[in-house]
């Protein structure tokens, strides 16, 4: 599936090969736009909506090994060969299964807070309550659907974070197959080991990668791993404490 898309070429001439951007679930190519445009100028840069997110195309499919056949379908489609690629959340598992799909291809990998692991815990049982209710009651604008999702879901940045996505009375995501998939969304076969540099960067306060079953996982199946944590950040790291995690990202972008 050829993905939608945003290719930025870098804004300084360099030999530098380029970096794909990969959002999490329910998110868009817009969610990581902060580390787009501070590494533009030195990178080429592409940003992408995965499938059933954004303006991508919606698919009953959905699995990690189809989902990096698409990033890999909309690198050939730009002709880009060598690449990097940055994932989190969801994005994260999806740039490590890369590492199967284009060993040879893939350089570069920075995962923001996710472990390559089978996560047991629903995150998300009252953001599908409060989605699909916002769904069923056919309004049109903004104001309406936050009124309804105020009723499941208590944190107004995750309000705010979902109505990126509600267009024109419709959720641009299709919540219908991420609620289908949303097991093999959770879901992980352990990769081969990885040799090439990884980075890995978690959230001081979140609860995705810190416990010793997510580092083990981590450590066995990426021989050549750098863990960083960001103060003062949960979940959404690059968002609450971005200058930390660029800069984490440009020291391990340089460091070869």
């Amino acid at each position: 599936m050829l993905l939608n898309f945003q290719y930025h070429p870098a804004t300084e001439p360099n030999q530098n090969i380029p970096i794909v951007l990969i959002h999490g679930l329910f998110g868009s190519l817009s969610n990581l736009g902060i580390l787009a445009r501070a590494l533009n100028d030195q990178y080429d840069i592409v940003q992408i909506d995965v499938r059933n997110h954004g303006l991508s195309a919606h698919t009953n499919e959905m699995n990690y090994a189809v989902m990096a056949q698409d990033v890999m379908e909309t690198l050939d489609y730009l002709n880009i060969e060598q690449f990097s690629a940055i994932g989190h959340s969801m994005g994260g598992k999806l740039a490590m299964k890369l590492t199967e799909v284009a060993p040879s291809r893939l350089q570069q990998l920075v995962i923001l807070d996710m472990a390559p692991f089978a996560y047991q815990e629903n995150h998300h049982d009252q953001i599908f309550k409060a989605l699909f209710a916002v769904k069923s009651a056919n309004i049109e604008s903004r104001k309406q659907a936050t009124e309804i999702m105020a009723q499941y879901l208590q944190e107004n940045m995750v309000i705010q974070f979902l109505l990126k996505s509600f267009n024109k009375g419709q959720w641009l995501f299709n919540v219908d197959a991420l609620y289908q998939h949303y097991a093999d969304i959770l879901s992980w076969d352990n990769l081969q080991v990885w040799s090439k540099s990884t980075l890995f960067i978690r959230g001081e306060n979140s609860p995705y990668v810190a416990q010793p079953d997510k580092l083990e996982a981590i450590h066995q199946q990426f021989s050549n791993v750098e863990i960083q944590i960001v103060e003062n950040a949960g979940h959404w790291l690059h968002a609450e404490q971005p200058e930390q995690v660029i800069t984490l990202i440009k020291a391990y972008l340089h460091s070869i």
